[in-house]
């Protein structure tokens, strides 16, 4: 079967070794983003002897005809970033499909992962699914759903991600190449399903008069290589990597945010609840800046 490849990030490259391993497979064509041209993908099109296509848009009339010539049998998104549009899906006998790390569907959309954590989800979905002519609205192929440990956070449910969506799309692959897909209409899950808007800059600051569940969840979904959750201490930026809930609730009756402990660079912090230990941080900016006890950071 062959496929043309849409992709980019570590998503696309897991995926990738895992669909060359099989000899049924042939990858005819990589498009990067346009944008940001990953260049672990461009030695994998030069590995593979094809094609490294940067299209600016994959839908015009001369990308479809070049995308045409190839003669392949599935176009394959991982992590591409262009709205795809009917000509192009209708371009191929055997349709375009997509990974999406969200169970559609629920939680359609974009940054997917740091929402089920800033809503203190405890599962999260791999999707594959035919692309439509609507934001992840295709029917479902296969889906899978992955546990979220209380120990996890943007940085390992992104490694889970990774390794299930090369998984998921490699099984699914095997049942479109072997006629077997039984899809599941989404409309038959739930007449509406949910979106998760795109995080934007300044989404990253976080409100200390949130209970402590909010924020420590809040600290976690924006770690690394997240943006991370942001405070401030007079005007100076501190960025929060990690947190852990306490059980205590201070009796002290300062505002939320004010900082009760400062010890062996870790900072015990009031929230509207119980108390939150951050137990990493970085100062920005203002390397003077010394946190102690009875600051306020807002």
């Amino acid at each position: 079967m062959k496929i043309g490849y849409f992709a980019d990030g570590p998503w696309s490259h897991k995926s990738l070794e895992k669909i060359i391993e099989d000899p049924r497979y042939e990858i005819v064509f990589i498009v990067p983003r346009f944008e940001n041209q990953d260049p672990i993908l461009k030695l994998f099109a030069k590995k593979l002897n094809v094609d490294f296509l940067v299209l600016k848009n994959v839908n015009s009339i001369k990308s479809l005809k070049i995308l045409e010539s190839y003669n392949a049998d599935l176009f394959v998104s991982m992590s591409f970033n262009q709205i795809i549009k009917k000509n192009l899906i209708n371009s191929v006998p055997k349709g375009f499909i997509n990974c999406h790390a969200g169970k559609l569907p629920f939680y359609r959309g974009r940054n997917v992962l740091n929402w089920v954590l800033i809503n203190g989800e405890k599962d999260f979905g791999i999707t594959v699914h035919y692309i439509d002519e609507g934001i992840d609205t295709g029917d479902i192929i296969l889906q899978k759903t992955i546990q979220i440990e209380d120990c996890d956070n943007y940085g390992t449910l992104l490694e889970k991600a990774y390794v299930n969506c090369a998984e998921l799309l490699v099984k699914s692959l095997n049942l479109i190449i072997n006629n077997n897909v039984k899809v599941i209409k989404q409309n038959d899950i739930h007449p509406q399903g949910s979106y998760c808007r795109g995080r934007k800059e300044g989404d990253e600051i976080l409100d200390w008069k949130n209970n402590c569940t909010i924020i420590h969840n809040f600290v976690r979904a924006l770690t690394i290589p997240g943006p991370c959750a942001r405070t401030f201490l007079n005007n100076t930026e501190i960025m929060l990597y990690d947190s852990e809930e306490l059980e205590t609730i201070s009796e002290d009756y300062s505002d939320p945010g004010t900082v009760l402990e400062v010890k062996k660079n870790k900072l015990i912090i009031k929230t509207a609840t119980y108390d939150l230990l951050i137990t990493k941080y970085s100062i920005i900016g203002d390397k003077y800046l010394k946190i102690k006890k009875g600051d306020i950071l807002s």
